[in-house]
């Protein structure tokens, strides 16, 4: 019986130390449910009492004999440990790698290559390590290696994943598994996805692997796993602390030299890689990232220096990949809905590019715009037969369209698919600040006229508003202006402050005007908005008669119909710029960055706040570098789409510098920031929203509230107190140097949050898996609907509003309509937007929502937080149904109605595709 116990691992069995750390978790009372359920009971093993405390009076005698036969006894357990040690056990390790869908020839080439030689002994070599130190070494105990077998025969499986099989041999002394190191001694990098050990008396040992195993001929170095245990830094085992921090400098590397592709070093730069200098001296920008153009850091490549600058990195242009850590970069199936898309973007602008010289390049009416959407480009420019004669390249077009008629015809979007004219209405134009792609803007007005905050002596008497009571008094449901600010009627979407310091380079460039407005809107007794006056502001031009400021108000007449409507197109077009270049990029992108490459580099992968946050941080530096590469870069999409052109990272440094401030990128804050809320203890998320039917608010604060609990109920698990928090040295160094490194122009700022306390780490955490999902989805996943049909929101005005005094105003006065398309975008900086904003309001099949995670039974080894989690998810499902019954409740005009879009840009789940829908965990497009 003892032999069988043995070979058993019955020390395994009764060694409560060889187990895994099970955290500990706080019971304290609540008066009200802020957390997702957790069963009350503490696994932690219970800790010996001080034997050097006990003092007692003992006869010589009696102690001479204890001391005998504790020696005998020491003498005889020796033998025994002994004994145990030549006992030996086997265990078996599953591991799980993801195939490839598709191979290139030399990928199939390389693969064959690999199955031949791994039958020859260059193979994949697993080592396991014990949680536990070897008292004789005082190093981590390790098994023997195993090797991966069949993988010569499973080598031309084309199963999306192929499970193989290792063997270990572990005496009972080994513990229970901490991590696994992996070697590969094959051609060709793999993708390991798990790896799963059984035959330890500890039961099944996780390891979510989810990473790229490098070739030992790129990377000599072993690759460790963790298992999916979580560990405080000063809770890890002993065998794993050396590992611990191994496996963290690894990630931070020392700095220096250009980055390999297949590397995993995280680190930090700045924004120095956006122009082009060495092409041309017009493709020369500034560097984004210190004192003169503050901005967050973004991952570092190391490339060299261009040769005109060395200030300026060299850039890397497609088709080439920018640099990332390795696991990164976009998984295939991600990487096959982007590539689908840039190849749908490069076919809808490949035949404008052709045919800009042949056709004018205004629209004539809005019919053709329509026929964007209902008749395909091929049919909108004109190609008749005997023009493709001439055009070898289109004829290939042409084939294109035949076989798939949709690939070069846009989907209508969902803002004319419900009401063909809804987007000319007045209360929709409104409507769209509270329900839009851009709800983030608007606020209540506490201050009529406006009052600038740029600074008087630069700007002077211009700063001064134009603005009346006499321009809205007429529109107030008889309330004077006063009556109306008290009672929280009025509001506004103010882009004054951060257009009119840009102006005079904006409108120096060709085909390029812009205003920097303000439009005041009234909230009706209905819970609606209506815009009641817009001011539109230039810089004072000495020796011009055009005057520095105007105010247009809603139309009485046709010729002011169109002034109406000119004016809100300028406000659509700097709303457009403001969205995607603070609202979109900055806030959600770019200051998300930092804290994802220190949670990398300080964080280590058993860390529980890693594990919480690491759903969150998925393909956001990819896209992010992806983005410096085609949309922010000189010359890129934005510059060429949007009215600022070359100085839109000029006015998002500006945001970033002067309105910025993470302590208000929560939503609660940033509604009273901006006067939408006040507190409110009475209130279901204490809050009171002074627009009743705000959707984004409505819906946002329901995600908001689900996130902050099931955060709260994380943190406390492993922090049930604050000096916890103090003394965690990873923790700490991460928030340090997100703010200190990756945020350094803003360093010595007092508005950061401390993180001395429990509440502190809830309301960052809260803060940061907030932006990374329920925002960034609301400012993303609708641009191609309410944005892709460009008259409603235009990206880029041509042409300023002409008065009487101007040249202009004869020919606005003959053909107002055709003034108001030579304003609009061209043909082709039309479809060049549209394809952009479709792919990226695009969800690929792979993307994983809020309440979703890979492997969600085996991410942690806490399976009081496994069931937690399924509690979170089960309140993101509820949420859902609430918004569905909110879109369809008629008392919500502001998402429900005749023509209205519903608000769907917080509901969780989404199909693959241009939805309007969905919320992602993270910043994945």
């Amino acid at each position: 019986m003892a032999l069988a116990n043995e070979l058993m691992g019955s020390r395994l069995i009764f060694e409560r130390s060889s187990l895994p750390f099970q955290p500990r978790f706080s019971t304290k009372k609540r008066t009200q449910r802020t957390h997702f359920s957790i069963n009350p009971f503490d696994p932690r093993p219970m800790r010996a009492a001080n034997s050097g405390s006990i003092v007692a009076a003992i006869s010589e005698d009696l102690v001479k004999t204890l001391r005998i036969n504790t020696v005998g006894r020491k003498q005889e357990k020796d033998e025994n440990k002994e004994e145990e040690k030549t006992v030996k056990f086997k265990v078996r390790a599953v591991a799980t790698v993801r195939n490839k869908n598709k191979e290139d020839f030399k990928e199939t080439l390389v693969k064959h290559l690999d199955a031949f030689t791994d039958k020859i002994g260059r193979n994949v070599v697993l080592e396991l390590i014990s949680t536990q130190v070897d008292p004789k070494t005082n190093e981590p105990k390790k098994s023997k290696a195993a090797v991966l077998k069949d993988w010569s025969k499973k080598s031309n499986s084309k199963a999306e994943k192929v499970h193989y099989t290792a063997e270990f041999t572990v005496d009972s002394a080994f513990g229970c598994p901490g991590a696994i190191t992996v070697s590969n001694k094959h051609q060709k990098e793999f993708f390991l996805e798990s790896i799963t050990i059984e035959g330890f008396a500890c039961g099944p040992v996780h390891f979510p692997c989810n990473s790229w195993v490098q070739s030992l001929k790129d990377h000599p170095s072993k690759r460790i796993f963790f298992t999916n245990q979580p560990y405080l830094p000063n809770e890890t085992p002993s065998g794993l602390q050396k590992l611990r921090e191994k496996e963290l400098e690894s990630l931070r590397g020392n700095g220096k030299g250009e980055r390999k592709l297949s590397d995993r070093i995280y680190d930090y730069d700045v924004y120095n890689d956006i122009g082009n200098p060495d092409i041309s001296s017009e493709l020369s920008r500034p560097t984004f990232g210190g004192r003169k153009f503050p901005y967050p850091r973004r991952c570092r490549t190391g490339r060299p220096s261009t040769d005109t600058d060395l200030m300026s990195e060299r850039r890397v242009e497609k088709p080439l990949p920018m640099y990332v850590p390795r696991d990164e970069q976009f998984e295939e199936s991600k990487q096959n809905t982007f590539a689908a898309c840039r190849l749908k973007a490069v076919l809808h602008n490949l035949i404008p590019s052709l045919k800009a010289s042949i056709l004018a390049e205004d629209f004539a009416n809005f019919g053709e715009i329509d026929s964007l959407y209902k008749e395909g480009l091929l049919l909108k420019l004109g190609f008749e037969d005997d023009m493709f004669k001439k055009f070898p390249l289109p004829k290939i077009v042409t084939t294109l369209q035949k076989s798939s008629e949709g690939l070069l015809r846009y989907d209508t979007p969902k803002i004319v698919s419900k009401d063909k004219y809804a987007w000319l209405r007045d209360d929709e134009f409104a409507r769209q600040a509270l329900a839009g792609i851009n709800p983030v803007n608007i606020e209540r007005v506490t201050t009529y006229p406006p009052v600038s905050n740029l600074d008087h002596e630069i700007y002077g008497p211009g700063l001064h508003s134009a603005l009346t009571e006499d321009h809205i008094i007429g529109h107030l449901d008889g309330l004077s202006v006063q009556q109306a600010v008290e009672t929280n009627r009025l509001f506004m979407v103010d882009y004054h402050d951060i257009y009119l310091p840009f102006l005079d380079q904006i409108n120096a460039l060709d085909g390029r005007k812009a205003y920097a407005t303000r439009t005041i809107m009234f909230l009706t007794r209905l819970g609606t908005l209506k815009p009641i006056a817009i001011e539109l502001s230039l810089p004072p031009q000495s020796g011009s008669t055009r005057k520095s400021k105007r105010v247009v108000t809603p139309p009485v007449d046709a010729t002011s119909n169109w002034m109406w409507q000119l004016a809100k197109a300028h406000v659509g077009s700097n709303d457009a710029g403001v969205h995607q270049l603070v609202n979109h990029w900055l806030r959600t992108h770019a200051c998300l960055e930092p804290f994802i490459l220190a949670a990398h580099r300080q964080l280590s992968a058993m860390h529980p706040i890693f594990k919480l946050l690491d759903p969150h941080m998925r393909y956001t530096l990819e896209i992010n570098a992806v983005a410096r590469q085609t949309l922010i870069s000189a010359d890129g999409v934005i510059e060429q789409c949007f009215t600022a052109g070359q100085y839109g990272l000029e006015i998002s440094s500006a945001a970033y510098k002067n309105k910025w401030r993470f302590d208000m990128e929560g939503l609660p804050a940033d509604l009273i920031r901006r006067g939408m809320a006040v507190p409110d203890p009475t209130e279901p998320h204490g809050l009171k929203l002074l627009v009743e039917d705000y959707p984004y608010a409505n819906d946002g604060l329901l995600l908001w509230s689900a996130i902050q609990t099931w955060v709260r109920t994380y943190v406390e698990r492993y922090y049930p107190n604050s000096n916890l928090i103090q003394n965690d040295s990873e923790l700490q160094a991460w928030y340090s140097e997100s703010i200190n490194v990756g945020h350094a122009d803003h360093r010595d700022a007092e508005w950061w949050p401390k993180l001395s306390t429990v509440e502190d780490l809830v309301s960052i955490i809260t803060t940061i898996v907030w932006l990374a999902s329920a925002q960034h989805a609301a400012l993303n996943f609708g641009q191609y609907p309410y944005g892709g049909y460009v008259p409603n929101r235009p990206p880029l005005m041509r042409r300023l509003i002409p008065d009487e005094s101007d040249p202009e105003f004869a020919s606005f006065m003959e053909d107002p309509q055709k003034y108001f398309f030579s304003s609009m975008p061209s043909l082709l900086q039309t479809t060049k937007f549209m394809a952009v904003v479709d792919t990226l309001s695009t969800h690929s099949p792979d993307e994983e929502y809020i309440g979703e995670r890979q492997q969600p039974s085996i991410w942690t080894g806490d399976a009081e937080i496994v069931d937690a989690f399924y509690g979170f998810s089960a309140e993101i499902g509820r949420i859902e149904k609430e918004i569905d019954k909110r879109n369809s409740d008629p008392s919500r005009r502001n998402r429900c109605g005749a023509g209205v879009l519903p608000y769907e840009l917080m509901a969780p789940s989404s199909e693959p595709g241009v939805t309007c829908r969905g919320v992602p965990n993270s910043v994945s497009i």
